[in-house]
């Protein structure tokens, strides 16, 4: 072979090579992205949402069972098709009762899980700690929980009470049932003080007396010298806005210094029987709490709801208010997305306007303008089995004002 004929053979030789070499590298690039294609569909077959509770600390005695409500209404909804084609994938995180942890963990809900929504919080402390993240992060959170008001979020969903659905309508039935002299006594955070706020001005403007305000921090368990100052100031209502297991101290030392409900009513509004469970009905019988909700609450619904919580976990477990609030948050939330055809968040709210649900508690209705929903008033009293019975409602829903604008005399509150 001529040295020009090894030349041209060579030549040949490598463009033949490199012709073999591109093809095996575009065979191998079609083979690879076939994976890499099932792999994003089947990342997509869900919807990732968040659960976000204090699965420890002060807080734990409330918020589990809460978490647990979440959990059961996504299986519900995935038992019956799921949403959009897709089932729905909780991603729980804990906030341990740490409002600065509440905080991190919406942050990765939102920028690492990429979660469509997050249900979560109990705490007034906890949702103020998060709201910044949502609004940043222009995500979505759905707040289970009564609170105090005077506020609307745009990236929240309320579907506990708003002031006007519990602790206004709680002050005015015991001005005229139980008496006009209050002693207010609450945890030391923004829901406690904001609440009493409140009810100071409705006290002035319904002729009730405050006998005293008294604050403690959350988990703390001392209260022999706020009780000698009530038997002290004789009030005719204890208004207990103490939140977490406060209230397991607080009303076993109150037992034991030998006061009942017989002497002195108490209404509570962040103990349901979730919390008697944890404080001990022979602790309670007797004493007042305001809610929307009870395990008692006569409505076909609601007798299934009960039966199915149980089944799921355990025959003496009991339902209460912030758990069907927030078994009724994931329904809501699925039933907007459904209508929206989407988890786009600024196309659900829209979808979410005046959307209607079958809940335990009766029919409740999502309020577009302000995104917390109507819901009826109960007062119940414990009874000795743990449960709590309805003494007294509105018979119907409350349009949610969370800034009490419909009530002249907490123009001041609200501005």
């Amino acid at each position: 072979m001529t040295k020009g004929v090894m030349q041209k053979f060579k030549k040949r030789l490598a463009a033949a090579m490199a012709v073999t070499l591109v093809a095996g590298v575009m065979l191998t690039g079609c083979s690879s992205n076939q994976p890499v294609k099932q792999a994003a569909s089947a990342a997509g077959d869900t919807i990732k949402v968040g659960i976000l509770h204090s699965l420890s600390g002060t807080m734990a005695i409330s918020e589990v069972s809460v978490k647990d409500a979440e959990l059961m209404a996504i299986e519900e909804i995935n038992a019956s098709g799921g949403l959009l084609g897709k089932k729905i994938e909780p991603v729980i995180e804990d906030g341990a009762s740490n409002w600065t942890t509440f905080a991190e963990k919406a942050k990765k809900l939102l920028q690492k899980d990429k979660v469509a929504t997050v249900f979560g919080c109990w705490t007034s402390a906890s949702r103020k700690a998060v709201l910044p993240v949502f609004e940043e992060n222009k995500g979505l959170l759905w707040y289970p929980v009564q609170y105090e008001g005077m506020e609307a979020s745009p990236n929240i969903f309320y579907t506990g009470a708003a002031p006007n659905q519990q602790i206004v309508p709680a002050v005015e039935w015991l001005l005229q049932n139980k008496g006009k002299k209050m002693f207010l006594l609450g945890s030391d955070y923004v829901f406690p003080r904001t609440a009493n706020k409140i009810i100071k001005e409705q006290l002035k403007a319904m002729g009730g007396e405050l006998i005293a305000e008294e604050y403690t921090p959350l988990g703390h368990t001392d209260y022999s010298t706020i009780i000698n100052k009530i038997k002290a100031s004789k009030p005719d209502v204890v208004f207990n806005t103490l939140n977490g297991d406060s209230n397991v101290a607080f009303f076993k030392q109150l037992k034991d210094a030998g006061i009942t409900a017989k002497d002195l009513t108490t209404c509570s509004v962040s103990v349901a029987e979730e919390e008697v469970r944890g404080i001990g009905a022979d602790n309670l019988k007797g004493h007042l709490v305001s809610w929307n909700y009870y395990q008692t609450t006569d409505t076909p619904e609601n007798k299934e709801f009960v039966k199915k919580y149980k089944a799921k976990y355990g025959a003496d477990r009991v339902t209460d208010d912030p758990i069907e609030a927030a078994y009724i948050a994931v329904h809501l939330w699925a039933k907007a997305v459904a209508k929206a055809g989407t988890t786009d968040i600024e196309k659900v709210k829209e979808a979410a306007k005046g959307i209607e649900f079958q809940a335990p508690e009766g029919l409740v209705k999502i309020e577009g303008e302000n995104q917390h929903i109507w819901k009826p008033v109960r007062i119940g009293e414990v009874t000795e089995d743990g449960l709590i019975k309805e003494i007294w409602s509105t018979g119907k829903t409350v349009r949610p004002d969370p800034y009490l604008k419909t009530y002249d005399w907490a123009k001041g509150i609200s501005n």
